[in-house]
């Protein structure tokens, strides 16, 4: 799923669980806002699955790169040496170097569906954790509702993205995560 769409369910959520509270006659609820786009962007989480993504994919990367610096020595080599070469000679090299730029392509494809397909899950997850922590916050703190997507102007006493990232920070570090108090 789009993060913008995981906003939107992530805010309906939150608001069709606490409705009846919105909904009670004179009954003021505690409204909070916060910046999911900070929260993905800004969490230890992050960092974390960026790295497990290099881990996994950055020998892979590395040894496509080092195909390539190779495929292209050897074409400036051809290109030197063709005017000398038997017709045989340049057939096999031309052959050698498509083949290789063939094999290059796939394995350049290859690896971007994998980390595509890897970097997808990855923003799952740090999706449900950031969700995780915000419902968990909100929970702790009172709140009856708490806005993401579509909030165009909101009040810094109702921003709880600073505790939140905090909350997702203490969470990193093995601490269970905290409930800050409330801005």
């Amino acid at each position: 799923m789009k993060r913008s769409s995981i906003i939107v369910l992530m805010s309906l959520a939150l608001l069709a669980g606490h409705a009846h509270a919105a909904t009670a006659p004179g009954v003021a609820g505690k409204i909070g806002v916060v910046n999911t786009n900070r929260l993905l962007g800004e969490s230890p989480q992050v960092l974390t699955a960026r790295q497990a993504l290099e881990t996994e994919f950055g020998p892979e990367d590395r040894a496509i790169q080092a195909l390539a610096a190779s495929l292209r020595t050897r074409e400036e080599a051809y290109n030197k040496d063709a005017a000398t070469m038997t017709v045989a000679q340049r057939s096999s090299a031309e052959r050698a170097l498509s083949d290789g730029y063939t094999d290059l392509q796939a394995r350049q494809k290859k690896l971007e569906d994998n980390l595509k397909a890897r970097s997808a899950e990855e923003d799952e997850k740090l999706q449900r954790v950031v969700l995780e922590e915000v419902q968990k916050y909100a929970r702790a703190n009172g709140f009856d509702l708490v806005l993401s997507a579509g909030v165009l102007y909101a009040a810094g006493a109702l921003d709880i993205t600073a505790p939140v990232l905090e909350a997702l920070k203490s969470r990193t570090a093995g601490a269970p995560a905290a409930a800050p108090a409330t801005p």
